[in-house]
Formats: structure tokens, sequence, C-alpha cells
């Protein structure tokens, strides 16, 4: 039941922030993110999403680039679950 509520109504990004798939975990926060704008951008996980769930390797997110080194680093705003990232490809949005 929960699957579906999900399903139903995806994040999607905002202006200004992109998907990304996760390549490598750094440490300390932080991850290396190739995004769908053929970058690779050094991310963190801030604190209020830090505490709420866990990335790994291969998961598919949303990143928000910084205003300064914009191709360099973001921050990491959302995380898909599989059934959404699933849902995200049959659409072909990614």
């Amino acid at each position: 039941m929960e699957d579906e509520g999900q399903l139903r109504r995806l994040r999607m990004p905002k202006e200004g922030e992109v998907f990304g798939i996760v390549e490598q975990m750094l440490g300390a926060s932080k991850m290396r993110v190739r995004c769908k704008d053929d970058k690779v951008r050094i991310c963190r996980i801030p604190g209020k999403i830090k505490r709420r769930i866990w990335i790994k390797e291969g998961d598919v997110v949303i990143i928000r680039p910084w205003m300064v080194q914009a191709d360099e680093k973001g921050d990491i705003v959302w995380r898909y679950t599989k059934p959404q990232v699933d849902r995200l490809m049959n659409q072909g949005i990614i």
C-alpha cells in the first residue's frame, strides 16, 4: 500500500536541480555523483537528509549544484527508491 502512494507522486527536479547516480562514496558525508548533464560532481548530504535516509553507490538522486563551483560541487536533495527508479525508467525520464 505504501509503495502505491509513493509511486503516484514522484518528486521531479525543480529549476536548478538535476538527476544523478552515485558513483563512489568518499566519506565524511560526501560522494561522487555522475549527473544527467554529463558532469561529475562531489556532492554532500545535508544534515536533515543524512539523519533520515541511507544513500549508497548506484542510487538515483536529485542534486542541487552550488552557486559557486556549480560544475564541481552540489548537495543531494532527494533519493529515489527502487520502485520509483523503475517507474522513471519506464516513463523514459531517466
